[in-house]
Order: C-alpha cells, then sequence, then structure tokens
C-alpha cells in the first residue's frame, strides 16, 4: 500500500498557480466554446484558423500561411487538402516560381466569410468581458508568445 503524498508547501509546484495549465485549459475552453460555432459553417477550428488568414491575405504561399499559423507543412498540408476537398481553396503552383504553391479562396470560400461573421459576436457575447479588456489581454497573450518563441 502506498503512502500518500506530504501536502505540497512549495507554492510554485501548486496546478493553480501554473501559466501553463491557465493558458492549457483556458484553450480547452475556447476551443469548446467555438466548436458549435464552426460546425454551424462546416469547419473544424485549425480550419477556422487558415480560413482566418485566407480571408485577410488570399493568394499566399502555403509557407507563408504555415508561419502566421506557427503550423509545419505536415500539419498544414492535411487541413489545406480537406478544405480544398470542401471546395473552399484551391492550391495552385505559382507561376514565378513552381517550388512555391500557393492558396486561393475559391468562390464557395470568399461566400463562407460572410457567415462567419457572426462568430466574433457570439464569442464576445459568451465571455462577457468588455471589447478592450479583450483586446489588451490578446495584445498580452501575443507579447507572451513573442518572449516565447525568441
Amino acid at each position: 500500500m502506498s503512502q500518500p503524498l506530504a501536502p505540497l508547501v512549495n507554492p510554485a509546484l501548486l496546478l493553480d498557480n501554473q501559466l501553463c495549465f491557465a493558458l492549457y485549459s483556458t484553450s480547452l475552453a475556447m476551443t469548446k466554446l467555438y466548436q458549435p460555432l464552426l460546425k454551424a459553417l462546416g469547419l473544424t477550428y485549425p480550419q477556422y484558423l487558415v480560413m482566418l488568414v485566407l480571408w485577410e491575405s488570399d493568394g499566399i504561399s502555403v509557407s507563408e500561411l504555415g508561419e502566421r499559423l506557427f503550423l509545419d507543412s505536415g500539419t498544414l498540408t492535411p487541413l489545406l487538402k480537406r478544405l480544398q476537398y470542401a471546395g473552399l481553396l484551391q492550391r495552385q503552383r505559382s507561376a514565378a516560381d513552381e517550388r512555391r504553391v500557393q492558396i486561393v479562396l475559391s468562390p464557395a470560400g470568399q461566400a463562407l466569410r460572410d457567415r462567419a461573421k457572426l462568430v466574433p459576436q457570439c464569442v464576445l457575447k459568451a465571455v462577457d468581458c468588455p471589447l478592450p479588456e479583450l483586446t489588451d489581454l490578446t495584445r498580452q497573450m501575443q507579447q507572451l508568445r513573442a518572449k516565447l518563441l525568441v
């Protein structure tokens, strides 16, 4: 029979004091919030992120898309194939450089943008937080990410 562990006295080792756990569990909760909203659009959360970038910068290369989303080509390629199969985008070889593959939205992918406009509004309502506070939190998270990637 094992003996119970002595209570931790070091607050640095308490789960609720871990930044990584706060970020991880918040990410899970946020993804869960998005799931029904994106299901109505026929998208998974990673596919939604791809579409957000393409709605911002249609015609970018696969490598640029990967850099923007912090994803490698092994993760990105299956996502793009599924979105192409769904008729939302096309992958095309660049005329200027055959080694580059560009991602171009199809008319259906462009039209999906209008339906997706409701997603941020629904999320804002669900988190019940003033927009300036969320904007500041987003900026802080981006700054933290930048520090971690150095």
